[in-house]
């Protein structure tokens, strides 16, 4: 728990000041019954994701349970997610756009090939199940897309009757993928009702 403090703890003094060490010790508390350790042994890459979206969570329900509004509890969400996933120096800014183009290489599609069996077996119960898209028709050229089948985080929510906010994360893929130096395209996400969340990209100009 306390290697997510740095991330959310500078906009929870920034909007809650002295109640901020109050709030993040609710969620530390909160976030032992959220998350199920057993997840951090599951063999589906995707749901190593869940820890850190289980902290997210035990944080709008903390700031739920203080009486803010939808919108207030989104916009602090969103501002420690953006500072989150922005890279910190010119390696890091590098680093995340290099991935968009390794993909493209012979070992790219190799690892790809090897990722495709790990994401689409269910490593837990609560976990994600995806399935990846190679056909460069159907990828804007890409060789690359995902299909979310299952989703790790909406399960995580539904558990703990917050359903109505999992689609505050579904936002945060248009930050990480425009860093990556790629354009999103989804019709819908299984948050908001889709059977699926399809994950198609191009490569910005």
């Amino acid at each position: 728990m306390k290697a997510f403090h740095p991330y959310f703890l500078p906009t929870l003094v920034t909007h809650y000041q002295q109640e901020a060490g109050e709030i993040l010790a609710r969620m530390d508390q909160l976030y032992t019954e959220i998350y199920d350790t057993s997840l951090a042994t599951s063999k589906n890459p995707i749901d190593k994701r869940l820890s850190f979206s289980a902290y997210f969570l035990a944080m709008i329900q903390c700031l739920d349970e203080k009486g803010e509004s939808y919108e207030r509890i989104r916009q602090v969400c969103l501002l420690i997610a953006n500072d989150f996933v922005q890279p910190k120096n010119s390696f890091q800014r590098l680093i995340k756009k290099w991935p968009s183009y390794f993909v493209q290489t012979w070992l790219g599609k190799i690892l790809i090939q090897n990722l495709k069996k790990e994401v689409e077996k269910p490593g837990h119960p609560d976990g994600f199940v995806a399935r990846i898209i190679t056909d460069k028709s159907a990828t804007h050229g890409l060789g690359y897309g995902i299909d979310i089948l299952g989703c790790g985080i909406c399960k995580q929510f539904q558990k703990q009757n917050y359903t109505r906010f999992t689609s505050i994360l579904c936002e945060v893929d248009h930050m990480t993928t425009s860093l990556a130096g790629l354009e999103m395209f989804r019709q819908g996400t299984i948050a908001q009702g889709a059977p699926i969340c399809d994950f198609r990209y191009k490569l910005k100009k």
